[in-house]
């Protein structure tokens, strides 16, 4: 048999619930294959690995949802995985999930409880439990999961992974065991957006074949650089304080690259996310599954059996009266986006042990997806992004909500919030990889400028970089290899960057922007003397354009490299 690594578990601190003495175990494959699958030939994808959640048919793997009695033998694949097989990937085995896509927690299945990959105390985020864990793990490269009410989200926010739910209908959902078809998406995982993106593009695509495929057009240009991000009011955590620190923060660092808050009423989308599984709309998950489960209802476990079942109660008038309430509440949702770009909420509101979600498994279920059930509900695109580690060790993720047709845009503004974290991939401690072009997305021609003083964020000089369209791509320092000095008699203050001997500066922190060319030149023009624009030596040892100054200038200038940094140094002049 083909052999993917060990299954290997983090214990991040001993500040979280201790692992109980259960047979719990990590079991996130159902069905290894022998060999690859695939030949792993030339493509976008060549060289890459992954797996399928097993409600999604690879041919020579029984597709199980989850249900031994279920089980089938598919002689074909799913159109998602041949997309991806012709692109160059392998398969290498179905993973385990919450049974027929039913659940947000890992826990609903017959062939074990899949664990949080932080601490396996902690649920794992599901359906997609499995998926979502051999990516976090380093098993596999990127995974296919499910997303019908957050399933391609959740276990990515709680295992400090990606997880793109694309807009309906962009990824073929033939082949795949439908949990509730009109609004069930294909989802993918992986440890970087920009890989999530690349497996995106090569999965896209129309298919004649699936009644719910469409040809959808995506936008092309990145958001702008000052955009309007919207978040949701009142929001909830369950009590979770590290959660809502977490977000606190993220809401910071989103304002850092260039997003401007807005408060959003969320009674709207939380109406629509309760219409999911209150109303006729459970019907859909009945009708996907009627013939197996007229015939073989005790093979379904709880609390599964009981959400199916709950379908057979309701009347065709009843589910058009549900129809009819979402498409109000669509319309009353719809001016949001005249005011924000994009919306930022919590991927899960908080995190539960897999002993408390097994004694309370249908109410905290519930709690794990209030910022998830209503997006394909209401026909938007999302992208679920790590954001921190919190102070109990447990991951906290974000996720981004546009419109339908926005993947690229969201694609790229998560790489960007995703780098900016500082983490490190999943559960691996593998640094993220340098940021790439986010495929779909029209790159314009840009010029990267570091700057160390009063360009800086929140500097009284960094409107002269926001005028023109520039955005923060990095924080980084410079090699230690130069010295900054305090201009006397600037205005605003500026500081004076000077490189000296290799090894006898200091690092200087700076921030990287990207200009567009057509706006560069006006920008450089705007520079005074003594200062210009030169090569500035990185501390990982690439180059960049940056600020530096004339050393004739720096007679009678305060030496301040001590404190590493403009900023540092301007912080000290007005202590609190």
């Amino acid at each position: 048999m083909y052999k993917l690594g060990c299954f290997k578990v983090v214990r991040a601190s001993s500040q979280v619930d201790p692992v109980p003495d259960t047979p719990w175990a990590p079991q996130a494959w159902i069905a290894q294959a022998p060999q690859p699958i695939g030949g792993g030939g030339p493509g976008r994808l060549e060289g890459l690995v992954f797996a399928v959640k097993d409600n999604i048919d690879v041919a020579g793997l029984a597709t199980t949802a989850g249900c031994a009695a279920f089980a089938f033998q598919p002689a074909t694949h799913a159109a998602v995985v041949q997309r991806l097989l012709d692109a160059g990937a392998r398969a290498v085995g179905k993973t385990n999930l919450d049974q027929f896509a039913c659940g947000l927690n890992g826990t609903r299945s017959p062939y074990g409880v899949v664990p949080n990959a932080f601490n396996p105390a902690y649920v794992s985020g599901g359906s997609s439990s499995g998926s979502a864990y051999v990516v976090a793990t380093g098993q596999v490269n990127f995974s296919l999961g499910t997303d019908t009410a957050g399933s391609g989200r959740v276990p990515a926010g709680l295992n400090n992974i990606v997880g793109i739910k694309p807009s309906k209908g962009l990824i073929s959902a033939r082949g795949v065991v439908p949990a509730a078809q009109s609004v069930d998406c294909v989802s993918i995982f992986a440890r970087t957006v920009a890989l999530a993106a690349r497996v995106l593009d090569a999965a896209r695509g129309y298919d004649a074949a699936d009644p719910y495929s469409r040809d959808l057009k995506l936008a092309t240009q990145p958001l702008p650089p000052e955009f309007c991000f919207g978040v949701p009011a009142p929001l909830e955590f369950h009590g979770d304080a590290f959660a809502e620190a977490a977000f606190r923060d993220a809401v910071k660092r989103l304002r850092q690259l260039g997003g401007k808050p807005v408060t959003i009423d969320y009674r709207p989308l939380a109406g629509a996310a309760g219409l999911l599984y209150e109303s006729a709309l459970v019907a859909e998950r009945y009708a996907a599954l009627r013939d197996f489960f007229d015939a073989h209802e005790s093979a379904v476990i709880e609390p599964v059996r009981g959400i199916i079942a709950s379908g057979r109660q309701y009347s065709a008038a009843d589910l058009f009266d549900a129809q009819t309430r979402l498409r109000a509440i669509a319309q009353q949702a719809a001016p949001m986006w005249d005011s924000i770009d994009v919306l930022m909420v919590p991927t899960a509101p908080t995190q539960y042990t897999i002993a408390r979600m097994l004694v309370e498994p249908v109410q905290l279920n519930r709690n794990l997806g209030v910022y998830t059930n209503f997006v394909n509900l209401l026909d938007y695109a999302a992208i679920a992004v790590p954001s921190a580690i919190r102070a109990d060790g447990l991951p906290f993720g974000i996720t981004l909500v546009g419109p339908c047709g926005s993947d690229w845009q969201l694609a790229d503004l998560g790489q960007r919030y995703h780098h900016a974290t500082g983490l490190t991939q999943g559960a691996t401690g593998t640094a993220l990889p340098p940021m790439e072009p986010i495929a779909g997305l029209q790159a314009a021609a840009v010029v990267k400028v570091a700057v160390v003083g009063a360009h800086l964020t929140g500097m009284p000089l960094n409107g002269q970089l926001t005028a023109r369209d520039a955005i923060l791509v990095g924080r980084t320092e410079t090699a230690p290899d130069y010295r900054l000095y305090a201009l006397p008699g600037t205005m605003p203050p500026k500081p004076g960057l000077l490189r000296v001997a290799r090894g006898t500066g200091s690092r200087i922190a700076l921030e990287v922007w990207e200009i567009p060319v057509e706006h560069y030149g006006s920008f450089v023009s705007l520079i005074p003397e003594p200062l210009g624009i030169g090569t500035l030596a990185l501390d990982d040892g690439s180059s960049v354009q940056g600020f530096v100054c004339e050393p004739f200038a720096l007679e009678g200038a305060r030496d301040i490299s001590e404190f590493g940094g403009w900023r540092a140094y301007t912080a000290s002049l007005h202590p609190a």
